[in-house]
């Protein structure tokens, strides 16, 4: 071979042999310059070489928007360098909160990983949520980290600055005249204080609260009924017999994070309730099919026209039998009204009846009925009412008639957005140029924000501070777990600093805490120790709960109210009808920015990235439309929107189901132009907001749009092996009741498949992680869902994507509708009862012993552990999808994109701000690699360090997953099989002879995740319903 002695020069400076080259060359870091000007040694600029400058300048970077807040907000930015006494790198910090949007609560535990606040927990502390959560509770971290929030004050269209708006709006206020401070519910005192404090300074202020999805009609019917008007507390796990109309208490009506686990209560049985073997009888009349009434024993359908009628015959029948006086209305007769009362009848004194409507006068019979049997001081507490939901509708449409007619000189919108989500939005829209201050507290320039003179952006949630009451006598306090973001302010201190009052509210939280909160606690504690003990806690809940007198029902307000409900309720309406609703995943809208709910499919529908017009197979012929055909829905007075058509079984015929919350246009990129705002559909009769009209008119619009959905097949058709099931009667008899035990035909004769294998198996001598799912206590919220996303850094994909099928969820709830057909008819069996029986089941990785994917991989990237989990090794992986085509339960998902920095997948991965969320013990996965749930590794390996460095084994039950902690009503059970003392094993030890059984049996996989059987309670004779039967 040729020699050569070619040489490579690195720089003219070393060809030329320059003396400053020879005198570096072989020094690693160059000297710094002499020069220590801005301009020349930027350590930004990348110029300065002092590798301690650039670390400063690498941890001021992150600290200048991740600095945890501790007791107080901090107050200066330092370098990172400098750590903080209590942040140590890769072990997280948790601060107690707690979470309030618009009426809903939580009190939540913050988890941060160096100053980012990343996941949101329950707090256990809580007797009333019990440390659950829901899926906006989960969701709201990523809010935190919204980039289309504002970053600072803004007037009109222009940007501004604090001392700007402080010196201008004051001298605006103090101009006279009206002025109306409008808000959703505020369940924070503290607030009220500050708010009070203003409306001292300018007397003619008012506060005036109103909510979105109304429940202002139950609060003037006990105001009529009782002389309060208050919304009650209801307690669900102490009712023998439950029966709903229309109001959906497990998704949206009221408090649904606090119902759920009274509910569960109710319906838990066997080892997992204590070997109990009762369960309450729950019976639902509604338009459209609705979490709640997918969990019901018994439901019927009918139309929003009868729902007045169903409950004026309720109390009738019921009166009947118990000696009351009945009220005259025209009567309807739909199917199991008469077992219902029979059942409340017998539940006396242990029964509940709930109405969604927001018609007082419906309200005010609903008290007589529950006044009948007995439910005042059992299921129901006038004496200790929340403060959850106090809008007042009354009060919302004078706000607005007075705005329109010009007698309003100033308004302030706090946590509200009316020109949005309310009947009269469009009319406000044009009455507020006429107002000659408006200021709006608005994170965004939203759909009234973008309306006002100024906007004063508010932090989020995780940047305040603020104490809630939902209940006389039970506190939460909210404090910082980062500093403000952006040049954002609390409106409690504008509101103070515009009142010439001290605007430290950290200062103002903290007296309230002393003079209002202390007294009553009687801890024994010095105040500064019971302060820092409070904030630790996160929530206070005192001995004896101050109590409001319990008032007399007053019977002769109910002949009033039947007669408005025969006047306007109609039992046999021949025209179309329209049911407005809200959804579990986007609620009211205020949060439709998110893409994490965006994505997150509706329990029922399984789709997600729009709403659409849900209608009944039967109306959908008679119109002659398809799914996915566009339709004009129009309401006589109102602006007609265009929607896709959803086929719904459980439907009721005649009636088309629309959630509001869509059509935002000034959310986000998230958000607008997602569905079609439903709420100027809806009405303002007699002062109350009305989610429903009966003169609708549906015509075919031409064209389609797809609907995205994560499940498109509606039943099991038979398969036993998915989903097992059976009634009350039959489990009280055997255990094992509705249990499928599949047999393997061999030579030999029928044998368990676990007896025939080609596996050696895995041995298991430390710990054995398994997870165990009960059917009667998941309600199918996706709680568990978003707290996957937010542990796991799952991928946002969009609606298209998830129409190619391809989203990234590890974790899904499959959804199945009962069938009408007999077992032989294959094709009848594909399709889904009129209205039909439901179950939620959670599918996620079963963790197989005998994995089919790991015999697959062809490089090992895929494997099981020796503590029952399968691993998967991202940076093995290339991505044959092998695993995932051989997998039975399909819950492997393979990254056809790379979902972060791709404009293409413009959601919060692509952004610096947005990442901020990301979890770091858990790898962003890239394109071309399968992933999948891993029973939350990390959290184990977390575990069993912690417990290794104590010098201890894990305590039972010490470990959680991510769906299993933020579960709601406590249906994920996960643990170490192991360990004979943990939950799961003592569950198993019970249950494996009973009401435990793993999917596909017969394939012999034997997963680490076993669910119980689905008990429902009801007769043996009973068959679903498909139509209401209706007579004058």
């Amino acid at each position: 071979m040729e020699s050569t002695n070619k040489r490579y020069w690195r720089g003219l400076e070393e060809l030329r042999n320059d003396e400053s080259f020879v005198k570096n060359a072989y020094k690693e870091f160059p000297e710094a310059t002499d020069n220590k000007s801005t301009e020349s040694g930027s350590i930004v600029d990348g110029i300065s070489s002092d590798r301690r400058d650039f670390l400063k300048v690498l941890g001021f970077g992150m600290a200048a928007v991740t600095l945890a807040a501790c007791d107080t907000p901090v107050h200066r930015a330092i370098p990172y360098i400098n750590k903080p006494e209590s942040t140590f790198p890769g072990i997280a910090d948790y601060y107690a909160s707690t979470y309030t949007e618009g009426g809903d609560y939580a009190p939540i535990l913050v988890r941060t990983r160096e100053g980012r606040p990343v996941k949101i927990e329950g707090n256990n502390l809580s007797s009333i949520t019990k440390g659950g959560t829901w899926a906006r509770v989960q969701a709201s971290v990523l809010s935190l980290y919204d980039i289309d929030k504002l970053k600072g004050p803004k007037r009109g269209e222009a940007d501004s600055d604090w001392a700007t708006v402080d010196k201008e709006i004051p001298g605006l206020l103090q101009r006279g005249g009206a002025i109306r401070i409008v808000s959703s519910t505020l369940v924070s005192p503290a607030t009220k204080s500050a708010i009070a404090a203003f409306i001292a300074k300018y007397p003619t202020a008012t506060h005036i609260q109103y909510d979105a999805n109304s429940v202002s009609g139950l609060i003037q019917a006990n105001q009529t009924s009782f002389g309060q008007a208050v919304v009650p507390s209801y307690d669900f796990s102490k009712a023998k017999t439950i029966v709903s109309i229309a109001a959906d208490f497990l998704g949206s009506w009221i408090a649904p994070l606090e119902f759920s686990r009274q509910y569960v209560a109710t319906r838990k049985i066997g080892a997992n309730a204590g070997n109990k073997k009762d369960m309450s009888r729950h019976y639902q009349f509604e338009t459209g099919l609705s979490i709640t009434g997918s969990n019901a024993d018994y439901r019927t359908p009918i139309k929003p026209s009868q729902e007045g009628l169903v409950v004026a015959a309720l109390y009738n029948k019921v009166a009947a039998k118990l000696g009351g006086t009945p009220v005259s209305t025209a009567a309807v007769d739909v199917a199991y009204l008469d077992k219902a009362v029979t059942d409340l009848v017998a539940a006396r004194g242990s029964a509940l009846v709930v109405s969604g409507s927001n018609d007082p006068n419906v309200q005010v019979i609903v008290n007589a009925l529950n006044n009948l049997l007995g439910s005042y001081g059992t299921t129901i507490d006038l004496t200790h009412p929340v403060n959850y939901r106090q809008g007042n509708d009354a009060a919302m449409n004078t706000f607005i008639s007075d705005a329109k007619a010009g007698r309003i000189q100033a308004a302030i919108f706090y946590g509200a957005n009316p020109v949005y989500d309310h009947p009269r939005g469009a009319e406000l829209k044009e009455a507020l140029p006429k107002i000659g201050l408006s200021v709006s507290f608005a994170d965004r320039s939203d759909e009234t924000a973008s309306l006002c003179k100024y906007t004063c952006p508010a932090p989020h949630y995780l940047e305040s501070w603020d104490v809630a009451e939902p209940k006389p006598g039970f506190y939460s306090l909210t404090q910082p777990t980062i500093n403000t973001i952006f040049k954002t302010r609390q409106p409690q201190v504008s509101l103070l600093k515009w009142a010439g009052l001290n605007s430290d509210y950290e200062a103002f939280i903290k007296n309230y805490w002393r003079t209002t909160v202390y007294p009553q606690a009687g801890s024994g504690l010095p105040f500064d120790q019971f302060w820092i003990q409070s904030l630790h806690d996160g929530v206070l809940e005192l001995k004896t709960a101050p109590a409001t007198a319990a008032g007399t029902f007053r019977p002769e307000t109910v002949a009033a109210a039947a007669a408005a409900v025969a006047q306007r309720y109609k039992p046999t309406a021949t025209g179309l009808e329209l049911a407005l609703y809200e959804n579990v995943s986007i609620g009211t809208g205020a949060m439709a920015n998110n893409p994490w709910l965006q994505e997150l499919p509706d329990p029922v529908t399984k789709a997600c990235w729009d709403n659409y017009a849900c209608l009944s197979q039967k109306t959908a012929r008679e119109l002659g439309v398809e799914q996915n055909d566009l339709v004009t829905i129009e309401v006589t007075g109102k602006t007609a929107i265009e929607l896709p058509v959803l086929i719904q079984p459980g439907q009721a015929d005649g009636t088309v189901s629309v959630a509001i919350g869509y059509g935002r246009e000034k959310a986000g990129k998230s958000a607008d132009g997602v569905g079609k705002n439903a709420y100027p559909l809806a009405s303002v009769s007699a002062n109350s907001v009305l989610f429903a009209a009966t003169d609708v008119k549906i015509t075919k619009a031409g064209g389609s749009r797809a609907i995205a959905q994560t499940q498109t097949h509606d039943t099991v058709m038979g398969r036993r092996a998915v989903i097992q099931e059976s009634i009350l009667a039959a489990y009280k008899k055997d255990p094992k009741a509705g249990r499928y035990f599949p047999k393997v035909v061999t030579s030999e004769g029928p044998v368990s498949p676990t007896d025939i294998t080609l596996w050696k198996g895995y041995e298991k001598p430390n710990h054995s992680w398994g997870m165990i799912i009960d059917l009667n206590s998941c309600t199918g919220c996706g709680t568990c869902v978003i707290s996957c996303n937010a542990e796991n850094n799952i991928p946002v994909v969009g609606r298209q994507e998830v129409i190619n099928r391809r989203e990234m969820h590890w974790m899904r709830i499959d959804r199945y509708y009962s069938s009408d057909a007999e077992a032989e008819d294959r094709k009848g069996l594909e399709v889904a009862s009129a209205n039909p029986e439901v179950v939620f089941q959670p599918m996620l990785c079963q963790h197989c012993s005998n994995a089919p994917c790991e015999t697959v991989c062809p490089v090992l990237a895929t494997t099981h552990s020796t503590e029952g989990l399968n691993q998967m090794t991202y940076n093995r992986c290339v991505g044959t999808r092998y695993c995932a085509n051989n997998c039975p339960y399909k819950v492997r998902r393979f990254n056809w994109f790379k979902y972060f920095d791709n404009d293409n997948f413009d959601y919060h991965f692509n952004n610096d701000l947005g990442k901020m969320v990301i979890n770091p013990d858990v790898t962003v996965r890239s394109r071309g690699v399968i992933e999948k749930c891993s029973f939350c590794v990390q959290r184990i390996q977390e575990g069993k360090l912690t417990a290794k460095k104590e010098r201890r084994r894990p305590e039972p039950d010490e470990i959680q997953s991510a769906c299993a902690q933020a579960c709601p009503t406590g249906a994920i059970i996960f643990g170490d099989m192991n360990n004979p003392e943990s939950t799961i094993s003592q569950l198993l030890k019970v249950e494996n002879e009973g009401r435990a059984f793993q999917v596909l049996e017969e394939i012999n996989t034997r997963p680490q995740i076993s669910y119980l059987t689905k008990i429902r309670n009801k007769d043996e004779e009973h068959k679903p319903v498909a139509a209401v039967k209706e007579g004058a």
